[in-house]
């Protein structure tokens, strides 16, 4: 590794020497020579797994039904639904006109009859490395598409508008958007994001079609760097919501979508520690709240008063309230009880109702409902074991109609395998949710991967995995930590492991990791996690390497204190609701100091490492994992480190299913050779 003169900096009181803050530098060529040696570094180390790499890639493949296509959905005079095709990296975007509320039957393998084609991601995308789209959103009326493409993972898009009547693009093209975005009731006007030099969406635009985007008014700026803000329409498609939101606090504009150029309102101002969510039902508006209802409370408010708030779903100490859905003849409140979600429905005439679900551990929630007249409420559901499966809950029978379980080929049986949920104790006494998958027969204790995530009131919730089968059925065990942090148990297990909490997300992590070698499930134990997930494993390994036989971060924020330490940079001050403000107050900064990874590296022996990064990430930076592998093998013992950089992506990695299956084949690929099993 090339030598450079380190940074020094001094907070509250404390001299900090960064040895590899040079690494920040993006554009110097010192930092690309340093990524792509640490990248032929990594090739070198791992040589002898490309065959191991190509048979799980190959399984991968083989275990998917290439040429598919989702359940379609009802919306308006058609019914949407987007396909695959053997060979193309990207999805195709389809609709089909529409008769009745039951959806067109699907033949694997082929389009519907009638279709016609939206967007087709792998004309959009062409010849480049990388490709994803930011929105795509067709106007009431069903006559255009607003779609945004991005083509290097900097989740900056350009917008283009396309007439799917006559099937030509439209001129107008406004660069440099974020994610989402609204129409208005007449489909004249579309409403979109974009964001300031901390890259936060802090501004929304009206845009109406036709015209130059030089002449998009500004509806609405965010001044407080704490806040997001986005723009939505509700699905009755009468009001135009603008939110703004920090980690802790909501406020809410509602506008009438027919008068697209009026001035939005506010629901209820702002106040630090209140969240809250709108949507239209009718006569009444449903809030979704957390004022004096740590788990929230659904509450109505009458449409000219939005502020006035009245219970409808009182708060609950057992059950968080996640999401609240309106439709014309009843109301369904997603939500989490015992460490599983539910799905609850309160019909405009008789008694509410669970839906109950077989298995002991699952997750399930509505999805895919746009329409608001409507008999049926289409869910998502899915296991640990139970491949993703689509569901019409007819709301006047009662009855639960599978529309779809995603195939799993290559004589697949959800029978061959187990799940169940065990409980960590951790050094408070908490007592900690694991959910555990295994295939049936195999020998115990065995291998095992251990993720976890734990932060943001994020919840890692059971669910199936083809990629993971090529682990269970080698023998191992694949087990999630529900840890403090998440939001698996309710708000309070989210407040537990945050700011000066924080600690108990890693402790939590270790005692789940110590108690599967106690209870005779695992002989070793890998970590895994991304993101925030990769602070935890970092700071887990930091704790207790010896409770670790390996570890794969993947975009790791393991620099966690150098970058809540500057404002200037994207996220920062938004996260200082979620991690403390460290720049100004001391006792924050010593606490995360005492925890994050990349201070905390010593010279212990630790398990061998695979940190995974993208260059263009702007949510956890590339510099944040090559900073951390530098300092690990300049300081510690065992290993090996290795830092694998993708050249031509972002946060989520590569764009593309075959290149994201490849990516996943390496890191197994690498999970197996460390854990010595090489079949």
């Amino acid at each position: 590794m090339a030598k450079k003169v380190p940074s020094e900096r001094v907070h509250h009181g404390d001299t900090v020497v960064d040895d590899y803050a040079w690494l920040t530098v993006k554009d110097d060529p010192e930092t690309i020579a340093h990524l792509e040696a640490e990248n032929a570094y990594t090739q070198q180390m791992t040589a002898h797994l490309g065959s191991l790499q190509e048979t799980i890639f190959q399984e991968i493949k083989g275990r998917t039904l290439e040429t598919d296509l989702s359940v379609p959905t009802r919306k308006g005079d058609w019914w949407y639904y987007s396909r695959t095709e053997e060979g193309k990296q990207y999805g195709i975007q389809c609709r089909v006109a529409a008769d009745g509320e039951t959806p067109p039957e699907l033949k694997a393998g082929e389009p519907l009859p009638g279709e016609q084609v939206m967007l087709d991601g792998n004309e959009l995308a062409g010849e480049s490395d990388f490709f994803a789209l930011g929105t795509s959103s067709v106007s009431p009326d069903g006559t255009l598409l607003a779609y945004s493409v991005n083509f290097t993972g900097d989740e900056r898009f350009t917008l283009k508008v396309k007439n799917l009547v006559t099937g030509e693009t439209l001129p107008d093209e406004i660069p440099g958007i974020f994610y989402g975005g609204a129409w208005s009731a007449d489909g004249t006007t579309f409403f979109y994001t974009t964001v300031d030099e901390a890259w936060r969406p802090d501004k929304v635009h009206r845009h109406v079609i036709g015209t130059p985007a030089a002449d998009d008014v500004l509806v609405h700026e965010e001044t407080d760097e704490r806040f997001w803000i986005g723009v939505g329409l509700t699905r009755s498609e009468r009001y135009l919501v603008l939110s703004a939101g920090s980690k802790v606090t909501s406020e809410v504009r509602i506008l009438e979508a027919d008068d697209p150029a009026g001035e939005f309102r506010v629901v209820r101002p702002r106040k630090t520690g209140v969240e809250y969510g709108i949507d239209h039902a009718g006569d009444r508006f449903l809030v979704l709240h957390n004022q004096n209802a740590e788990n929230f409370e659904l509450a109505t408010a009458p449409i000219d008063d939005p502020a006035a708030w009245t219970p409808l779903v009182e708060h609950r100490e057992d059950t968080r309230l996640l999401d609240v859905d309106a439709f014309e003849d009843h109301t369904v409140v997603h939500f989490r009880r015992d460490g599983l979600t539910g799905i609850r429905v309160l019909p405009a005439s008789g008694e509410p109702y669970e839906i109950s679900f077989p298995e002991p551990i699952y997750d399930a929630a509505p999805s895919g409902n746009p329409e608001f007249v409507t008999g049926r409420l289409r869910l998502g559901y899915t296991s640990m074991i139970t491949p993703p499966s689509v569901y019409d809950y007819d709301l006047r029978t009662h009855e639960l109609i599978l529309l779809k379980r995603k195939p799993v080929l290559g004589g697949y049986d959800p029978d061959d395998y187990e799940q169940f949920r065990e409980w960590a104790t951790a050094p408070d006494g908490t007592r900690i949710p694991i959910s555990i998958a295994v295939r049936k027969g195999s020998p115990r204790p065995a291998p095992t991967v251990l993720y976890g995530y734990g932060s943001y009131e994020i919840s890692i919730d059971p669910s199936f995995s083809v990629a993971r089968l090529s682990l269970l059925d080698r023998g191992f065990v694949f087990a999630i930590a529900h840890i403090r942090g998440g939001g698996e148990m309710g708000r309070r297990w989210y407040e537990d492991g945050k700011f000066q909490q924080k600690k108990n997300t890693f402790t939590d992590f270790v005692a789940c990791a110590e108690h599967l070698k106690e209870h005779g499930w695992s002989s070793e134990v890998i970590a895994r996690g991304g993101s925030a997930g990769g602070l935890l494993v970092g700071a887990a390994l930091n704790l207790a390497p010896e409770t670790f036989a390996g570890a794969v971060a993947q975009v790791p924020f393991v620099d966690a204190l150098n970058t809540i330490l500057d404002p200037s940079l994207p996220l920062t001050v938004i996260e200082w609701d979620e991690w403390g403000d460290p720049l100004h107050n001391p006792d924050v900064y010593h606490y995360m100091k005492s925890y994050t990874p990349y201070e905390n590296v010593d010279g212990r022996i630790y398990p061998p490492i695979l940190a995974i990064t993208s260059l263009n990430d702007t949510r956890v930076f590339y510099h944040e994992p090559a900073k951390w592998i530098a300092k690990l093998r300049d300081t510690a013992q065992g290993g090996p480190f290795l830092l694998k950089t993708e050249m031509d992506a972002g946060h989520g990695g590569r764009s593309g299913r075959y290149d994201a299956w490849r990516e996943e084949a390496f890191a197994l690929a690498w999970i197996l050779d460390t854990a010595k099993v090489t079949q």
